[in-house]
């Protein structure tokens, strides 16, 4: 089995090494890293690469895609090398999936409309104006598209998709080995969670906020 990470300049770094840390671990899978060109891609703050091994065009046909988002996902959304890969990968996927804003991008090659998706929640509501139904779930699954929502979900999205693809037991080991044990230090990792002024301070600032 093929797993394509896709990476594009500014993407966040945890989107895309979440999902590698947990599908990546798949006994008998090919983890590749994607871009345009083949390289080092640089994250949203610049002081972090990842690299690329292949090119778009040397991995048509992977089994599973998975897209990450990040402040570079704006600069993607009429990037027509991008969203052609997507649609002809996702042609032959078993699974397209992404994490936060690179949902954004599936939107925009097509890939969701009419579909229930997620996304970041300063980003949710645009992923109506390419058709898709937006739902505030941390991970969602409609037929072979998963969704996850804001960078840390990419770690669930891959466990989730590990026990299908695999089996529960899979999932649950390399829960254990990442010995992933989720008790963060305050609860405020939603906007139905966290105080007020903070969600409204960070909706503010947000390149999704309203012009």
């Amino acid at each position: 089995m093929q797993i394509a990470i896709l990476l594009f300049d500014r993407f966040t770094a945890l989107d895309a090494v979440g999902p590698y840390e947990t599908l990546g671990r798949l006994p008998g899978a090919e983890t590749v890293f994607v871009a345009e060109r083949p390289g080092p891609v640089r994250n949203e703050s610049g002081n972090l690469a990842l690299t690329a091994d292949r090119a778009l065009a040397d991995v048509p046909r992977p089994d599973v895609v998975v897209v990450p988002g990040g402040p570079g996902q704006s600069d993607q959304m009429e990037n027509a090398a991008l969203l052609d890969w997507l649609r002809a990968a996702d042609a032959d996927s078993t699974w397209t999936t992404s994490v936060c804003t690179g949902s954004l991008l599936l939107a925009a090659a097509g890939l969701l409309s009419g579909r229930r998706a997620t996304s970041h929640w300063l980003a949710l509501e645009h992923l109506t104006r390419y058709g898709a139904q937006p739902t505030g779930e941390r991970v969602v699954f409609d037929g072979k598209y998963v969704t996850a929502a804001g960078v840390s979900s990419g770690i669930d999205m891959g466990l989730s998709l590990l026990g299908r693809i695999a089996d529960d037991d899979v999932a649950r080991s390399v829960q254990l080995m990442t010995e992933y044990d989720p008790q963060p230090p305050y609860d405020a990792g939603s906007p139905q969670k966290a105080p007020a002024h903070l969600v409204e301070r960070l909706r503010s600032r947000s390149r999704f906020s309203p012009a």
